[in-house]
């Protein structure tokens, strides 16, 4: 277990941005997930069987997509959405309304497990936190604080997925609903954040190409803060006068061969969020490629 503080250069820069940021964040799994751009995912716990359908499949997609998948790991649409990222063996964060070591539901320890051993899971409160439903509520706004957009799937027109819907437009960022039946009363929810502004999606690809740019302009965000240059061009395998000093030396220890992220560390000397940047930017300029948790040079 990890504990990131505010100001601990680890903790994720777009949940800084809130105003009500936690403090202090407990971690278990791989810290430079929270790194990664993120869709989250929410909505009922008594979902039907068509909207659990939905929430794992374009959880699947996303992940396929390159894109982390965030939720609070509730029964429902919670966990349809890990387990299709866990399908597509992509990064996949739960965020808990009880401590870091309290499953809930207990249904879903086995779940827990697996997303600390394959992504990341976080919480606010201490171990040994036992649920309280106050917690649940509060906890919404670190999934909205930590994902570029949020998609409901199904919701009641009073729902925890409504509070993180809202929560997510306070801070700015995209908030997608799925529309459904009128006979289904897991469906006004999403109805109602349609009128009230939310954009309509009817695909996964949707989502995707409305938070490409965004995605951008935070990779344009973390080049700013780690003063790397805009374009990281064709970078050779010798130095290039385009790349600062801490790409050449991520471009050095990346091979041919997948590697994993701490093997980075190891190699390079730098964070796991100051790497998770850097290639976050290589990535978007089609020098790296990310698959299973594993880096590497992109073909040419």
């Amino acid at each position: 277990m990890n504990l990131l503080r505010i100001d601990d250069p680890d903790y994720p820069a777009l949940l800084r941005r809130l105003p009500d940021a936690p403090k202090l964040l407990y971690v278990r799994g791989a810290v430079e997930r929270l790194w990664h751009p993120a869709i989250a995912i929410v909505g009922s716990r008594r979902a039907t069987a068509g909207g659990l359908d939905n929430a794992r499949g374009w959880a699947r997609a996303f992940a396929r997509a390159g894109w982390s998948v965030a939720s609070g790991m509730a029964a429902g649409i919670d966990t349809a959405a890990h387990l299709g990222a866990l399908d597509a063996d992509g990064p996949t964060v739960a965020v808990l309304g009880t401590g870091i070591d309290v499953p809930f539901p207990a249904r879903n320890a086995a779940l827990m497990a697996d997303i600390a051993a394959r992504g990341v899971v976080v919480s606010e409160y201490p171990p040994g936190t036992p649920p309280q439903p106050w917690q649940f509520p509060k906890r919404n706004r670190i999934v909205a604080g930590l994902s570029l957009g949020t998609l409901v799937v199904e919701a009641q027109h009073r729902s925890g997925a409504l509070i993180t819907a809202r929560l997510a437009a306070d801070a700015g960022r995209e908030v997608f609903a799925v529309p459904g039946s009128i006979r289904n009363p897991m469906a006004r929810g999403c109805h109602r954040l349609l009128r009230d502004g939310a954009t309509l999606v009817e695909s996964p690809e949707e989502v995707i190409a409305a938070l490409a740019p965004v995605a951008a302009a935070l990779a344009d965000d973390l080049r700013g803060r780690l003063h790397v240059p805009t374009s990281v061009g064709d970078a050779p395998s010798h130095r290039s006068p385009r790349m600062d000093a801490n790409t050449q030396r991520l471009w050095e220890a990346l091979g041919h061969d997948p590697i994993p992220m701490e093997v980075l560390v190891a190699r390079t000397g730098l964070t796991a969020a100051e790497l998770a940047s850097i290639l976050l930017v290589m990535e978007l300029g089609g020098r790296v490629v990310s698959e299973h948790g594993r880096y590497t040079r992109k073909s040419s």
